[in-house]
Order: structure tokens, then sequence, then C-alpha cells
């Protein structure tokens, strides 16, 4: 069999991609009909917001693809694709940011106001969106690969997720949906221990790039801002015992970042002398 040249590659190329082309004209067209339908006043803003949010995600995935195609077949990767596909995943975060808050160490009273709009959608539309989030970002990542410029970036990222996932969870009907005897039980306890999962991962992960690449104060007070986020949803679970444990984590966590700004200072005062 003949070597398939380079000429013969990029036909190929071409061929496999333009159904996928076709197919993210549709979702752009369908995301801009979607944003427009946002501007009408409705009850179902709620969930044309959910589907926005799922239209980039599909979006990115096609982006993937297109990745995907181009290694397999040009044997080389498509930057192009894999930073629109990171700017869709960034995209459907803002829509959720929007929607239920970006705060992370917060009561629930300081965004109960956004979680109320949302009371049309189901515990299990909201995990399952946030699980098709977490799979997207995931996919991204690896497709990036570790020594991508962009790794430490990607911390960001992961904090946002975890973020949103909590602030989307439905705590003002969590005593009802967590009774085995509910409909929503099952998404709502597989939920609860994502958001946990989650702030922990996020927390770890802005502590690993403050000693590995930024040594930035703000990265570690992030990594704080996780953990108290976790104990506060220990608190609200009643689970004293890992609430006490996650405290003195947090006591232990703090005292590093108070004595390394301790010493910061005192490097800065020798050096001006």
């Amino acid at each position: 069999m003949a070597k398939l040249t380079e000429t013969t590659g990029e036909d190929q190329y071409v061929t496999k991609i333009n159904e996928y082309k076709v197919m993210i004209d549709k979702i752009l067209k369908a995301e801009a009909k979607l944003v427009s339908e946002l501007d009408q006043e409705s009850p179902d803003i709620p969930l044309k917001q959910f589907d926005l949010v799922e239209t980039w995600l599909n979006l990115a995935s096609y982006y993937m693809i297109l990745t995907g195609i181009a290694r397999a077949v040009l044997k080389k990767d498509n930057q192009g694709t894999l930073d629109e596909a990171r700017k869709s995943i960034n995209k459907s975060l803002t829509y959720l940011e929007g929607m239920v808050s970006s705060y992370v160490d917060a009561l629930f009273t300081d965004y109960e106001d956004k979680l109320a709009l949302l009371e049309p959608v189901s515990p299990e539309r909201r995990y399952y969106v946030i699980r098709k989030l977490g799979l997207a970002i995931r996919l991204l990542e690896n497709a990036y690969g570790d020594n991508s410029k962009w790794k430490w970036s990607f911390v960001e990222m992961e904090g946002r997720f975890a973020t949103v996932t909590k602030n989307i969870f439905d705590v003002r009907n969590m005593v009802t949906h967590i009774d085995p005897r509910s409909p929503h039980y099952e998404a709502t306890f597989y939920h609860l221990q994502l958001i946990k999962r989650l702030l922990l991962q996020a927390a770890e992960r802005y502590r690993e790039r403050y000693e590995l690449s930024t040594a930035a104060p703000d990265d570690f007070r992030k990594s704080l801002n996780h953990l108290n986020a976790l104990r506060r949803i220990h608190i609200l679970l009643g689970e004293s015992s890992d609430a006490e444990m996650l405290k003195k984590k947090i006591d232990s966590w703090s005292a590093k970042l108070e004595a390394d700004l301790r010493r910061k200072e005192e490097e800065a005062q020798e050096a001006s002398e």
C-alpha cells in the first residue's frame, strides 16, 4: 500500500472535518437564538439558561473532536480548535456563575435569591449539567497535556467549577430530597459527594500552584476559601467530626501562609537595607 502523502492527509482531514463544521455552525445559530430568547420575560428562562450552558458544552465537544481528527490524520495538534474548546467551556462557566453566583466561601443567604429562580430545574438536570461540564474540563486538560502553557490556568477553571457545583445545588429543598424515599435522593446524594470532592480538590490545586508555580499569596487564600466553603457544607450536613478535622487543616494552612508572608517581608527589608 502506498504511503499516505501529506496532500492526501490534508484532503482526508478536510473531508472529515466538514461535517463537524456544519454542526458547529448549527450550534452557534442555536446559541444566538437562545441568547435572544433570554431577553424576553418568560417563566422558562431558567430552563433556557441551562440549555445555553449545554449548548456551549456541546460546542466544546465538537472542537475537541476536530482536535482528535487532526491528531489522527495529520499527526499534529490543531491549537486553534483546542483554544476554541477552552473558550466554549469558559463561556458555559460564565453563564453558570451568572445564574448562581461565583461566591466561594459564602452563606446560602448571600445567593439564595438567584437559587430561587432555578426552582423549575430538577436536581437531576442540575447534576447532569454539572457532570457534563466536569467531563468537558477533564477531556480538555487531557487534550492539552501536562506540558501545556495552560497547565496552571486549569487550576482557576477547576476552582470555578467547584464553586458553581456548590452554588447550583438545591439547598432550599435539600432536607426533603436527601430522604431516601425521595425520587430526587440519588441525584441529591451524589451531587453532595461531588461538591465535597471538588472543593477539596480545588483547595489542594490552588495550594499546589502556590508552592510550585506562582508563590502568590492570593492562590493560597483561594485555597483556604475553598476549604472554608467545604467546612460550611460539613456543618450544614451536621458532619461535626469532618468539620472539626477540616478546621485543624485550615488553621495549619493559615499558619503556613502567615509564616510565608512574614518571611517575605523580612527578606524585602533585608534587601532594602
